[in-house]
């Protein structure tokens, strides 16, 4: 009952967003031939999406096929509700003057003229987020960025002044189509030459084989310390339907055998220790925590004989493992590394002004380094995409973090 009544939503606001939309058309252009086609590339691009969506495999997962009739819908989409927004408000207060004219015994003056003000206005900003879209599924989510940060600790131990972390996260390779931009962002990784390489999970979109095609290119992916990785959500193979319990089973061990397959050593609930010069640092990871779901990380199991006075970099795929457990931890976890959000993968960011993107509401900790109880935490935005074939805002990225002796 529930999944009809959401549908039913969805729809009154997919017809409220048409409905505004043409009614701005309309008042703009008296050119027939331009009202048809707008209703016609709508209609072809819902029917698309409906037809993709009830048609495809589900045992197959999500495939770049469903994830480009989202993307094109949503492209389409979206920018009708800045039509919506401003046309409604005009609606709003035309209704207003009319109220009060009634009561005042006034007439009111025609309002044609500013309709179609506003009509033109809403149509001009909507067409800014469309062409965003358009270049986000071109171009954007190859847009890749490196994000470099200088982090200083009072007890990091001299040895390891200076050391060098390159972070990635949510490769998401069930996604890709394009092997040249991929090849380039792993060779723009390796360009940081970094001491220390760290993968915070979601590898794949549901099925191990989805990585078959691109091993060799992440085998190239080179670090002087080690590579090392952990699960995300999407490893489990919990987002889509299987024949057979046991398939699962075994996806999920060809998950975990792709780490290995491409140089990293996969920690499940494990630690390792960082050597240099006789002294050394911990290596955390944990299998995926999140708040409310896929809670198979044991932070405990993964710190045992650990010292609590050792430094400690943490691997958690999600960032509300942090929140609600990590940060106000005795044991005292001075760097997590993180991912899951991919910030949406939209938004605005103004690089050390502003950040704003949806994802924000769901997660405290969605993007970037923040820190709390002298304790970091880097959300990586993601190395690919998923859902969404696009990005738009929010752009790939490749973190660099250097460690310093405060």
């Amino acid at each position: 009952m529930r999944w009809i009544i959401r549908l039913a939503i969805l729809l009154v606001i997919i017809v409220a967003l048409e409905v505004y939309a043409f009614q701005a058309l309309k008042t703009v252009s008296k050119n027939k031939i331009v009202r048809y086609s707008w209703v016609i590339v709508s209609v072809i691009v819902y029917v698309n999406f409906t037809y993709v969506a009830i048609t495809y495999d589900r045992t197959l997962g999500q495939t770049p096929q469903f994830q480009m009739a989202m993307g094109v819908m949503l492209t389409v989409l979206l920018p009708k509700l800045v039509v919506l927004i401003a046309m409604f408000g005009e609606d709003v207060y035309r209704s207003v003057l009319k109220l009060f004219s009634v009561i005042s015994s006034n007439n009111t003056n025609s309002f044609t003229g500013r309709r179609k003000f506003i009509s033109q206005l809403a149509l001009g900003i909507a067409a800014i987020p469309f062409a965003a879209f358009i270049y986000g599924i071109i171009q954007g989510k190859y847009n890749y960025k490196v994000l470099k940060y200088q982090l200083r600790f009072k007890d990091l131990p001299d040895s390891f002044d200076g050391f060098t972390i390159t972070q990635i996260s949510d490769i998401h390779s069930g996604s890709f189509t394009n092997r040249e931009k991929i090849k380039y962002g792993v060779d723009l990784i390796n360009e940081q030459k970094s001491d220390l390489m760290l993968f915070t999970g979601d590898i794949v979109n549901n099925k191990a084989d989805e990585m078959n095609n691109w091993i060799d290119v992440f085998s190239q992916l080179k670090a002087k310390e080690g590579k090392y990785s952990i699960l995300g959500n999407h490893d489990y193979g919990d987002y889509m339907d299987w024949k057979d319990p046991q398939d699962k089973i075994n996806n999920f061990q060809a998950v975990k055998a792709i780490h290995n397959k491409i140089g990293f050593d996969l920690l499940l609930d494990e630690h390792r220790y960082l050597e240099k010069d006789g002294q050394k640092i911990a290596l955390v990871g944990v299998e995926n925590w999140g708040k409310g779901f896929n809670q198979a990380g044991d932070l405990e199991k993964a710190s045992a004989n650990i010292n609590k006075d050792d430094f400690k970099i943490l691997m958690s795929h999600d960032p509300s493992h942090w929140e609600h457990v990590v940060k106000k931890d005795d044991f005292n976890y001075q760097l997590t590394l993180s991912g899951h959000t991919h910030g949406l993968q939209m938004g605005i960011e103004i690089p050390g002004w502003f950040k704003w993107s949806p994802s924000k509401f769901a997660y405290k900790q969605w993007a970037g380094l923040y820190e709390e109880y002298g304790r970091y935490i880097n959300v990586n935005r993601g190395f690919g995409y998923h859902a969404f074939p696009g990005r738009v805002g929010i752009w790939p990225e490749i973190t660099v973090i250097e460690l310093k002796k405060a």
